[in-house]
C-alpha cells in the first residue's frame, strides 16, 4: 500500500484480533466473517480510524481472554460488506508485522497493543526473491504431501503462481498447527518462510495432521 513508506507512517496503536490458525502475510489477503460484538466494535472503530487490524494468533489460554504470540500482521481493511443478519465479511490486505511491545490497560471491549515495526520494516516493500528455492522443489514437496493426505489442488495455479503468492497461500492454507504457523510467520524472508514450508509439508507427510489445502 502506497501510504506505508516506513515504519513511521504505522500508528504506535494497534487492535488486535487473536485468531488460531489465521494467518495475514505482507501483500496477501486475508476474507474474516465477523459476527462477534466486541469485534464488530472493533472493525467499527477501525473503519473510522486508521483502517488496519493486527492479527495474532491465540496461543492457549481461555477464548474469552486467550494467550497471544509476540509476533502479528496488520492488515488493512480494503473490503468491508454488511449481512442481513448483522454479520461484517471483510478483507484484511498484510501491511507489515510487528512485535507485541505491550499490551495496553483499555477500556474498549477489545484488545489492544503498543506495536514494534522496525524489524519489520522490509514487509513495506516487494519480498526479495534472494535465495528462494526451486520452485520445482516446493511443488516436489506440495504434492508428496498432498498424495500423503489425499489433498487435491489446483495444479496449474501452483505452476503459474508468482513464488511469494505461492508460498503465502500455502503458509495460510496449510492446516498446520498454531506453533508451525507462528513459525512461517516470523520467518525472516520469503526464502526463510518458503524453507520453512517446505521442511513442515515433509514432516507432515512422513505422518502429521490431516486437513484440506484450502
Amino acid at each position: 500500500m502506497s501510504q506505508y513508506r516506513k515504519t513511521a507512517d504505522l500508528p504506535d496503536t494497534l487492535p488486535v484480533f487473536p485468531l488460531p490458525g489465521a494467518l495475514v502475510f505482507p501483500r496477501w489477503d486475508l476474507p474474516l466473517n465477523i459476527f462477534e460484538p466486541r469485534y464488530l466494535n472493533m472493525f467499527d472503530d477501525a473503519m473510522r480510524g486508521h483502517r488496519l487490524i493486527g492479527m495474532v494468533q491465540s496461543m492457549g489460554g481461555t477464548r474469552e481472554r486467550p494467550e497471544i504470540a509476540r509476533v502479528g500482521c496488520a492488515g488493512r481493511i480494503t473490503s468491508y460488506a454488511e449481512t442481513d443478519d448483522g454479520r461484517y465479511l471483510v478483507t484484511l490486505t498484510g501491511i507489515c508485522r510487528f512485535a507485541v511491545k505491550q499490551e495496553l490497560a483499555v477500556t474498549t471491549p477489545y484488545r489492544q497493543v503498543t506495536p514494534r515495526w522496525d524489524a519489520f520494516a522490509a514487509d513495506l516493500y516487494p519480498a526479495s526473491e534472494d535465495g528462494l528455492p526451486d520452485r520445482s522443489e516446493l511443488i516436489l514437496s506440495l504434492r508428496t504431501y498432498a498424495a500423503t493426505h489425499g489433498l487435491q489442488a489446483d495444479w496449474s495455479a501452483v505452476e503459474d503462481a508468482p513464488m511469494e503468492t505461492l508460498v503465502h497461500a500455502l503458509a495460510a492454507g496449510c492446516p498446520f498447527p498454531a506453533p508451525e504457523k507462528q513459525a512461517l510467520l516470523e520467518a525472516v524472508s520469503l526464502a526463510d518462510r518458503a524453507r520453512t514450508l517446505i521442511a513442515l509439508m515433509a514432516m507432515s507427510a512422513g505422518g502429521g495432521d490431516d486437513g484440506p489445502v484450502q
